[in-house]
């Protein structure tokens, strides 16, 4: 038996480098992984500063630069885990200590979007 690693190794190494911080496999264009990795990890904090623009706003003008460094070797969780997890690690004081006064904010923004 050879030490070969099989296709569903290959992928699951591809995901973790897409998705975890882990290395690049063998076989795959570094240089490619990467990009698909930064614009995986642009997309998360799309997804949050959508849900939670009160986040964002706590967060300050650098909110993307941070968020994509700390999502670096965090894979993907959920949106609100994502969101918890990284104002606690950054110190950020959210959510607000008043529940459910951004709500409406965010259903505003939200409705907007969808537009």
């Amino acid at each position: 038996m050879t030490d070969v690693p099989g296709l569903a190794d290959r992928q699951a190494a591809l995901v973790r480098a897409l998705v975890a911080g882990a290395a690049v496999p063998p076989g795959f264009d570094r240089a490619a992984v990467c990009a698909a990795a930064h614009a995986l990890r642009h997309k998360r904090a799309r997804e949050v500063a959508a849900r939670y623009p009160e986040l964002v706003h706590a967060a300050g003008p650098d909110f993307t630069t941070r968020f994509v460094e700390w999502a670096r070797d965090r894979p993907k969780v959920g949106t609100t885990p994502d969101a918890l997890s990284f104002a606690r690690e950054c110190g950020i004081p959210w959510p607000p200590s008043r529940p459910g006064f951004f709500a409406p904010v965010a259903r505003l923004f939200r409705r907007l979007r969808s537009r």
